[in-house]
């Protein structure tokens, strides 16, 4: 699922028909208008953001900076653009640390809309960072939150601080606090309670953990997929609680885009993380500028060199340089770059932070990840030797490799093939600086 799938399609139609144009007229002006006002209406962007929006686009797009440029189409998607990382909030808003540790994030919002999950995603991101947190349990109403979070702090092997028989909130959270500062914990992040909708009874809790623990950052965590209701959810939180930043989660599922466009204007919060997997690293820093990049098919470079720095090992890269140069690439390699490859998260999503891919392309490419999965059973079948020289596996190895990867004959056939054209791609892209794009039409790659 393409991130703002919906939405991204129409507003990339609309720009490429203006980008072409070597003259704005007023009128043309008014037709994107009305085609974006259209489909952020349709996302479920809140109607007054919408009209703000569209208003500040107009009144630029029809002023001196188009009419006096040497090409007003590309001028407008300019516009467009700027006033779209305006609209997200213009800079990133990272989490701040508090000047005396420990800092302490206590963690709000409706239930199910992904708390826990994300206490141990903050856990893992800030503990990249060299920080060294403590995860506590404070919800103590809704049955099996605390195993669920002890459960995530297994998996990421941060420690969970719960008081047995313990069900007062306030209470758990002040023993935390005392208990992070005795274990030289820098980082406290208080997982609260949620309800099915706001109600006084939750508020009051929250208040009073607030008041109690006096937290550095409030972060409100909200449910993308619930669009505008995420956004009036975020509204009421910050007029009775106050918070901090907003983290937007399930933003790689069917999301149309209304709260992530919405949420800064109607709150005046920034977001500062958006959820966009459910793996424990699936966390990303929320930057306005990369998100509207991506919403109008102009790529993420930066979050796609981030994730190849992190799940990339330099020296391995270059050994991978060296033997591709000298074509000897093996199976061997290819298991090991597909391992690497998996780090980075999805490979649809790793498609739509390409640059100049239209939505409508990458909605077209269906990226297989059985089939990958499939190709790795077959490699780990063969031999050591087997890996390094595909050339000696003859029919009985294939039947052999078949058997004991689960899958068919012509299944390892078909990745013996695949492969040779990977290594025949390598190649063309080798000589390409001698002989141009001539071969780029030609190459198939293999899943």
């Amino acid at each position: 699922m393409a991130l703002f799938e919906g939405l991204a399609s129409k507003l990339q139609e609309t720009i490429k028909k203006m980008r072409s144009k070597g003259r704005v007229t007023e009128k043309d002006v008014k037709e994107m208008m009305r085609e974006i006002r259209l489909a952020l209406l349709e996302a479920d962007v809140n109607y007054k953001v919408v009209k703000d929006f569209v208003s500040r686009i107009s009144e630029r797009a029809v002023g001196q900076e188009v009419l006096e440029s040497l090409t007003p189409g590309q001028q407008v998607v300019k516009i467009v653009y700027e006033e779209l990382i305006e609209l997200l909030g213009k800079v990133p808003s990272k989490v701040t640390f508090a000047p005396t540790p420990p800092s302490i994030y206590m963690l709000v919002g409706l239930q199910g809309a992904g708390k826990t999950t994300f206490a141990g995603k903050l856990g893992n991101y800030l503990r990249k960072q060299g920080k060294n947190p403590l995860l506590v349990a404070c919800d103590v109403y809704r049955p099996a939150a605390i195993k669920q979070l002890q459960i995530v702090g297994s998996q990421l092997n941060i420690p969970v601080f719960t008081i047995e028989g313990v069900n007062k909130p306030v209470q758990i959270a002040l023993e935390a606090i005392m208990f992070a500062k005795n274990k030289q914990h820098d980082v406290v992040i208080i997982d609260t309670a949620g309800r099915l909708h706001i109600n006084e009874e939750l508020m009051e809790e929250l208040i009073n953990i607030k008041n109690a623990v006096k937290p550095h950052e409030i972060l409100l965590v909200v449910d993308a997929m619930t669009g505008q209701d995420a956004v009036n959810v975020a509204d009421s939180f910050n007029q009775k609680l106050g918070i901090d930043g907003v983290v937007l989660t399930k933003l790689d599922g069917d999301t149309r885009g209304g709260a992530a466009l919405s949420v800064k204007s109607v709150t005046g919060k920034p977001i500062k993380f958006a959820g966009v997997g459910e793996k424990l690293n699936d966390l990303e820093p929320f930057y306005p500028d990369r998100m509207a990049s991506r919403i109008l098919g102009m790529g993420d470079v930066l979050t796609l060199i981030e994730k190849a720095q992190e799940a990339f090992d330099e020296k391995k890269a270059l050994e991978m340089e060296r033997k591709l140069r000298s074509q000897q690439f093996t199976l061997e390699d290819f298991l090991e770059q597909m391992q690497e490859l998996k780090k980075m998260g999805p490979l649809d999503q790793l498609i739509e932070m390409l640059p100049g891919v239209s939505s409508k392309l990458k909605g077209n490419i269906k990226v297989d990840e059985s089939k990958l999965r499939k190709m790795e059973a077959i490699i780990r079948s063969m031999t050591i030797k087997e890996r390094m020289d595909p050339s000696i596996i003859n029919a009985s190895r294939r039947k052999r490799i078949a058997a004991g990867s689960g899958t068919t004959i012509q299944d390892v056939n078909r990745l013996l093939k695949d492969f040779e054209e990977m290594k025949k791609m390598i190649k063309a892209f080798e000589s390409m600086g001698k002989h141009g794009k001539k071969h780029l039409g030609k190459l198939k790659i293999p899943f």
